[in-house]
């Protein structure tokens, strides 16, 4: 029995409160290269039968009973609003004088679309959620903006999910337009300059994706389809146009991240055939166009990523030229804005922007506020505005406007938070992984704070898709910090930090690399007296889900507590569930005999056994179109099943909740405040 004490409250809970209700186990056997496997809750799989949805209603009843009775929920619900329930604005986009962004006021539970007439306040509301749709846990987004701004495309989001409708809006008359799509998966969306149509790309679940031309007063079901036959679901094809619509680009990529790339182009001034740019294998590309040029920024031979400039009038390889080599550090990010090239450097995940002139000649760095992340200013090739934000981990994302000829910076908006950051101080430590492997790590904390082993840490990371964990504003870590605890950050193999071979390092056979980071991680904070192993939680979500199901399985011990988000933990079926299979090009598959044996040795559905586990808290949804909440339902009965310690497992199910959040600021703090009560509550 725990008793949880605060100054004027003290609640008792016994371990029937900590007991989930039953959960059947029906075992389903299957023979997969020789090894008998057995699911007991394959039926959960079924998300929308009867038998699930009483199962779900039981589970939320659960719970809602723990997570409702911890106390000091309201002071927490208090201190996240002030970090969120702020006026937000996005970076705008900019054409002839006018600036296209996102805003949210402090008042506001969803963001707005709107139009700005100068640089200074003259802000008027393009597109309000609420007058567009009832779901209050809607979002609107900016599909398209035609390149005179006459014409814009939006598109609807409904809950967490990733499909939408995209709409469209005459700029003259305020008026919708004949046109608009139905609910889908769309990968690109682009107007035609002359606004007598437009491409996009749809995916279809068991077909793939293919690219489409509308013609402006057409029947949607006659759309032409241009481009896509004959690549599978594993493949991403998409489309996109130049500014002055003359070229159009059409792209496949093999899964995510990219095993094969291929990029051709169109004239469509001249109505020529579909040209050949790239077909590489073990790629991946990201573009820009900058005017008559294509900028392919890759990993295609060169870890590290390199940027080739192609001549769209003479395409072929032999007229390429590299203007940007492979260096020591990895690029991450691109740009094409006011006739210059700004490429983003991650320097030990410190962000360091370079600008180049179209022929690769070095023209300085990009001065930047502070220390911190930034994007790379984006804006348009024959403008000479462009626009970046920069964060660090307890200031928010703040919009500068850069003029490129003379590097002048303009602040267009600073967000306001209760939090002075001077009190608290960054470190970046590095520490030894299991096969001696140095891994930097990210700690924030106030400033003279003893290192006793007296404080609450929560430790986070991601490790997959080569995606970079940087030093961004996180109202999470702001809150933790805040409360006397210590936010910890740790930059695993599998992300993109060091290029394509750090990326590597975590991927296919050598996933558990990243699981080993991880657990060394944990280890150095406890070994630091930073914390220790009752009061040290983790967080993740998606891939960094799958990291929570290996901390779980591999090293409860190390752990009070364990969020896991959205997250993958039946590795042997997540390719045959939603759209697992575009991520066969990361982890591999079970159906390959070699990958099985690997992929059966981490994976935490097929390695839960009877024993004492921390404190876990599952967070998903229905909503979720892209990790299949079946991951979390499966693992959390199982969970429930085989825990022999007095610690909840608890499963908190949200049917509007999807992968990447939901319009709603209100809906988005209720999760948090799950989840960071039940940290808090644990790890006392």
């Amino acid at each position: 029995m725990r008793r949880l004490c605060l100054v004027s409250l003290c609640l008792t809970l016994t371990a029937a409160d900590f007991t989930p209700p039953p959960t059947k186990a029906e075992p389903v056997s299957e023979t997969i290269h020789g090894i008998t496997i057995t699911d007991p809750y394959r039926w959960l799989e079924n998300q929308n039968s009867p038998e699930t949805r009483a199962w779900l209603a039981g589970q939320e009843k659960f719970a809602r009973h723990y997570l409702d009775g911890i106390p000091g929920r309201d002071e927490i619900r208090k201190a996240l609003e002030g970090f969120q329930k702020i006026d937000s604005l996005s970076a705008p986009f900019e054409i002839n004088g006018r600036y296209f962004f996102s805003r949210r006021l402090a008042g506001e539970d969803r963001r707005s679309l709107l139009m700005r007439r100068g640089f200074k306040d003259n802000d008027e509301v393009l597109i309000d959620p609420g007058k567009v749709t009832n779901d209050p846990a809607s979002s609107v987004n900016y599909a398209d903006i035609t390149p005179d701004g006459g014409m814009i495309a939006y598109g609807i989001r409904r809950g967490g999910e990733d499909e939408s409708e995209i709409h469209l809006m005459d700029m003259a008359t305020r008026q919708e337009l004949a046109g608009a799509l139905p609910r889908a998966r769309y990968f690109d969306f682009v107007i035609k300059p002359d606004k007598s149509g437009y491409y996009y790309s749809r995916f279809e679940a068991g077909k793939g994706a293919r690219v489409y031309y509308h013609a402006m007063g057409s029947a949607g079901s006659s759309d032409d389809m241009i481009y896509g036959e004959g690549y599978g679901p594993g493949w991403f094809v998409g489309c996109a146009l130049d500014p002055s619509g003359r070229w159009l680009l059409l792209r496949a990529d093999e899964g995510v991240p990219a095993a094969h790339a291929e990029i051709y182009v169109r004239d469509l001034k001249t109505g020529g055939p579909v040209q050949t740019i790239l077909k590489a294998a073990h790629a991946d590309v990201d573009f820009a166009f900058a005017g008559d040029f294509l900028l392919l920024t890759t990993n295609w031979n060169a870890p590290n990523r390199k940027i080739i400039r192609v001549d769209l009038n003479r395409p072929q390889q032999e007229h390429w030229k590299e203007i940007v080599p492979e260096g020591v550090n990895a690029i991450a990010e691109t740009s094409a804005a006011g006739g210059r090239v700004f490429v983003r450097y991650l320097e030990n995940v410190a962000t360091r922007i370079k600008e180049f002139d179209i022929e690769g000649k070095y023209l300085g760095d990009l001065k930047l506020p502070g220390l911190g992340t930034a994007t790379v200013p984006r804006g348009r090739w024959k403008s000479d505005q462009a626009f970046y934000t920069f964060s660090s981990f307890l200031q928010p994302g703040t919009a500068w406007r850069v003029m490129v000829s003379s590097g002048q910076q303009d602040l267009w908006f600073r967000p306001s938070v209760p939090i002075r950051a001077e009190d608290f101080e960054t470190r970046q430590v590095w520490y030894n992984s299991k096969d001696g492997t140095r891994v930097p790590m990210f700690l924030v904390l106030r400033k003279g704070l003893a290192l006793d082993g007296s404080h609450p840490v929560l430790l986070t990371g991601y490790g997959g898709f080569n995606v970079a964990m940087l030093p961004q504003f996180n109202p999470l870590a702001a809150y933790w910090v805040l409360q006397g605890g210590i936010y910890a950050l740790a930059n695993l193999r599998g992300g993109g930090e060091f290029g394509e071979s750090w990326h590597k390092a975590g991927m296919f056979e050598k996933k558990q690399n990243v699981f080993d980071d991880m657990i060394a991680a944990a280890e150095f904070l406890v070994r630091s007296k930073y914390t220790t192993p009752a009061k040290l939680g983790a967080f993740g979500g998606s891939n960094g889900g799958l990291l929570m199901g290996a901390m779980m399985t591999q090293r409860p011990d190390l752990f009070g507590a364990i969020v896991c988000v959205a997250p993958l933990l039946d590795m042997l079926r997540y390719h045959k569930l939603s759209v697992g299979a575009w991520w066969v090009t990361e982890y591999g598959s079970a159906d390959d005999a070699g990958q099985f044996e690997y992929i059966r040795k981490y994976s935490p559905y097929q390695n839960v056994r009877k024993m004492k586990y921390p404190a876990i808290l599952f967070s998903t949804g229905d909503a979720d179109t892209r990790v299949d909440p079946a991951h979390a339902r499966k693992m959390a009965a199982l969970m429930q099943a085989d825990n022999t310690a007095d610690t909840p497992i608890i499963l908190r199910y949200d049917v509007q909740g999807g992968h990447s959040g939901i319009g709603s600021v209100n809906k988005t703090i209720e999760e948090q405040v799950d989840w960071m009560s039940f940290l808090k509550d644990r790890l006392r």
